[in-house]
């Protein structure tokens, strides 16, 4: 069966370009140049995967991000047209499986939208691991998806979710970046390390006091990340 493609770009051009090429390789493509209009689209018909640009007018790709996340569990690469915007991201609240910076070269998007969509069909092939996580303040349950920190609800992006599971089932020990990468996101993955930083900093503003002096989950600088139990 094709996988949907659905487009969300501002630029004719582009947009169309980019289109056409996709269904050359095989894909089914929907398109929208605003945020709305793309909604619009995944409710009356969701697709496999969103490629959505940041800069869009009215509602922008962050806001569109948030929206998706919030009531779809789709996977989403953006397109950032300037490095600098890529900068910036690292320090929001992002959630996306992948990036790639404008200009582009086909075959690398054509690369990254099949590793997301391989990563997205092998966690749908292979089960959570069931065992429920109690870690100081934390509980973690793969079966309900949830996680309570002092008995208050956090609400994760599924993201999110696996990058803290991962951590948390190996209490103070070091897990190597390439490994984080590789467990949560896949054997497959060819986008860069990037994205996980941008996770990791958004899962330290959740479940952090002060996300900028983290307790819970630390940098060893050069390696990777530890997850370090608080006691309540």
């Amino acid at each position: 069966m094709q996988k949907h493609i659905l487009i969300v770009d501002d630029d004719d051009l582009l947009r169309r370009s980019l289109a056409f090429n996709l269904e050359k390789n095989g894909f089914r493509t929907s398109t929208a140049s605003t945020a709305e209009d793309a909604l619009a689209i995944i409710e009356a018909n969701a697709p496999d995967l969103v490629v959505l640009d940041i800069g869009l007018p009215g509602m922008d790709g962050l806001d569109a991000l948030k929206v998706i996340q919030g009531n779809y569990n789709l996977p989403v690469i953006f397109l950032t047209a300037r490095r600098r915007e890529l900068d910036e991201l690292l320090g929001l609240e992002l959630g996306a499986d992948d990036y790639v910076t404008k200009p582009f070269e086909l075959e690398i998007l054509l690369a990254r939208i099949k590793a997301v969509l391989r990563r997205t069909q092998r966690g749908q092939n292979f089960p959570a691991p069931k065992e429920k996580i109690s870690a100081g303040d934390l509980v973690i349950d793969p079966l309900s998806h949830t996680v309570e920190q002092g008995g208050k609800p956090v609400v994760l992006s599924p993201r999110e979710f696996d990058l803290l599971y991962t951590l948390a089932r190996a209490p103070g020990e070091v897990v190597t970046t390439a490994d984080l990468i590789t467990r949560v996101w896949g054997p497959g993955f060819v986008g860069e390390p990037q994205v996980l930083y941008v996770h990791i900093r958004w899962l330290r503003e959740k479940i952090e006091t002060n996300p900028d002096s983290p307790q819970h989950i630390l940098t060893v600088r050069g390696v990777g990340y530890k997850f370090v139990p608080q006691e309540v």
